[in-house]
């Protein structure tokens, strides 16, 4: 019966949704919104990424710019975001954002499936949230990605677990640690830190295999 109700209210929403327009049943269905704030705990998310000024950072399937905005205001005026996503409708949404809000910082790419387009050895960290179950060829998606690297530059993903509700689960929009882990490992990188204070998702970091600098424990919570 729970279940049954759970389904019949998630069709209201989207329904609800859907008569709202494109863009903002699309940001609800990429889990923007202040809601979001009390599992997905994204300062803490900023602050264990560690971000400097004048950095240079890649959010790929940044969507409504959750962590896009956030990120922009971590590197400041001397750094740069790639707020990058393959859907045109939040690529122009995103460009309405920065420059109403005045994010001179924000640069927006409407990539390709299997390009996000970014500027070789151009960026010092590469994060995806939320992203990582939707792309295809994962292996070598993340190996083409190593030349858009700095030295020194890191992989950050955090995706789905499993636990986020019946959505999530029923739609199969998660991706285990374990195979994210793999995936990655394969693709020349190497495991720097996995984070376990989000309920709903694994977030691990990655530096290109060879270039990790002391790594640290990899079950910090």
């Amino acid at each position: 019966m729970k279940t049954s109700a759970m389904v019949v209210a998630t069709i209201a929403v989207l329904v609800g949704l859907v008569g709202s327009g494109c863009t903002a049943f699309k940001r609800w269905a990429y889990g923007e919104g202040e809601s979001r704030d009390a599992w997905q705990y994204p300062d803490r998310v900023i602050a264990e990424l560690a971000i400097q000024p004048g950095q240079h950072i890649a959010d790929l399937g940044a969507g409504g710019g959750y962590f896009t905005f956030r990120m922009a205001d971590a590197v400041g005026s001397t750094g740069e975001v790639y707020a990058v996503d393959i859907d045109p409708d939040m690529t122009a949404y995103l460009q309405q954002r920065a420059a109403k809000d005045g994010y001179r910082n924000v640069v927006v790419i409407l990539a390709a499936p299997s390009d996000p387009r970014l500027p070789e050895n151009g960026v010092d960290l590469i994060f995806t949230c939320d992203t990582y179950h939707h792309l295809e060829h994962r292996t070598a998606y993340f190996a083409r990605l190593r030349k858009a690297l700095r030295p020194g530059g890191r992989v950050a993903i955090i995706d789905h677990n499993g636990n986020a509700g019946l959505f999530v689960g029923l739609f199969g929009h998660f991706t285990p640690s374990s195979v994210m882990r793999s995936e990655l490992e394969a693709a020349g990188y190497t495991l720097e830190n996995e984070y376990t204070f989000l309920p709903r998702q694994s977030f691990m970091v990655f530096s290109r295999t060879g270039e990790e600098a002391g790594a640290a424990d990899h079950s910090q919570s």
